[in-house]
């Protein structure tokens, strides 16, 4: 979370940092605390390595979701309905 805002008052600032804004609410009950992934098996075993970092691909998907703002909105609003988009 710290990370996305961090990227996002990069891009777009405001007078107020993002992580500033951020309101914590009562945790639902049964919800994991913490999730966590490892790419090791995979490297070691197929000798494969990622392409992006964690923080070279946050920055891609924040800039993808500040450039198709109107997607992001219709999928809020309930009006896209999964149709193919682009050609």
């Amino acid at each position: 979370m710290k990370a996305i805002c961090n990227v996002l008052d990069e891009l777009v600032p405001q007078e107020k940092k993002y992580q500033e804004q951020i309101t914590f609410v009562k945790d639902r009950p049964g919800h994991d605390m913490r999730y966590a992934i490892g790419a090791s098996k995979i490297e070691k075993d197929l000798d494969w390595v990622p392409e992006e970092t964690f923080e070279t691909g946050l920055r891609k998907t924040v800039e993808w979701y500040l450039a198709n703002k109107e997607w992001c909105q219709r999928v809020q609003d309930g009006s896209y309905q999964r149709e193919r988009l682009g050609t």
